[in-house]
Parts: C-alpha cells; structure tokens; sequence
C-alpha cells in the first residue's frame, strides 16, 4: 500500500483535532480521571473501526445510491450531539452529580451518529482502500490500523481533561468549564451540519 503515510496522517488528524469524540472525552477526562475514561475511549475507537470496516465493505455505496440516507444521519448525529451538550450544561457544578459518565458501549454506538466519524469511515473507504487487496483484508487493515493510530490521540484529549480537573475545584469554575464543553459541542454539531 504505497498511500500508508498519507492514510497514517490522515487518521492522526482526524483523531487529533476537535470533535465531538474528543470534547466528550475531555469532560470524562476532566470530571473521572483516566482510568474511568478509558472505557469510553476504547468505545470511540471500537466504534469508529467497525464504521469504518462496514463503510469500506460496501456501506459508503449504498449512501452514493441513497444520498438522502447520509442526510438523514447526519441530522439525527446533529440532534444528539445538541442533546449531549444540553446534558452537559445543566449538569450540576456545586457538590451536585457531574455529567453522566459515557461507558463503552455508549462511546461506540454514537459512532454511528457522529457525523465526523462518518466522514472519516466515507473517506478512508474512497481515498485508502487498498486497491490490490481483498474488499475484507483492505477494509480489516484500514480499520484496525486507524484504531491504532486514533488510540493515542484520542487519550490526549482524555488526558488533558485530566490535566485541567485541577483547576475545577470551584463550582464556579467547573459551571464555566461545562457550558464551554456544551457550547463546543453545538458549535461542532452546526459545523457538521453544513
């Protein structure tokens, strides 16, 4: 496969750079720790190999040949991720519960609803499938590749939700820590949208 460093890089930035994935791992982070995080993050990357290998087996055909299918995800992506940031927002900050910890298997079914997961598996399935291998070989490849590659970027998110945790001690602090979250998330949810 001649194009594994430009597929290398493409997963590194699509696992690196701000998405709902990652905001959602940075509250975890940030109210759980790692370790309680760490379910979550295995979710995400659970989740977007399986779309992944599904998009790159056959699934991205039938959204060229239904194209008011994408739409229709894209727009239930969009209204849960408007739910997950009213979640976060009106999530107690003063000695109430934090936002509801994501587990696993909730990480890794909203990936089917993640519009920038979807758009990663659309991508990876029509730029990087190897065209020399088998459908199944190439679309096991790129998943499990793009899940190890994601695997660390995604826990840099984690990890910095834990890092800044420390400095939401206050009710106040962890109030406006919140509705930044909820705000990125909508902002994230209309920019996908488009």
């Amino acid at each position: 496969m001649n194009e594994i460093l430009p597929f290398a890089t493409y997963c590194l930035l699509m696992s690196s750079t701000p998405g709902p994935n990652n905001m959602m791992l940075v509250a975890n982070g940030a109210h759980y720790g790692y370790r309680r995080t760490l379910p979550a993050i295995l979710g995400t990357n659970t989740g977007v190999a399986v779309l992944t290998f599904a998009t790159c087996a056959g699934l991205g055909a039938v959204f060229t040949a239904w194209p008011v299918l994408h739409e229709m995800l894209k727009l239930a992506g969009t209204l849960y991720l408007l739910v997950l940031a009213w979640k976060l927002a009106v999530a107690p900050a003063a000695n109430g519960r934090p936002p509801e910890r994501v587990g696993f298997a909730q990480a890794a079914l909203f990936q089917a609803v993640n519009p920038k997961s979807w758009i990663r598996a659309v991508t990876v399935a029509s730029v990087f499938m190897p065209s020399q291998w088998s459908i199944v070989s190439g679309a096991l490849f790129v998943s499990f590749a793009g899940a190890l590659i994601g695997f660390p970027c995604v826990s840099m998110w984690a990890l910095f939700g834990v890092g800044i945790s420390r400095f939401l001690s206050s009710p106040a602090r962890r109030r406006a820590f919140n509705v930044i979250m909820a705000t990125s998330l909508v902002v994230l949810a209309l920019m996908l949208l488009r």
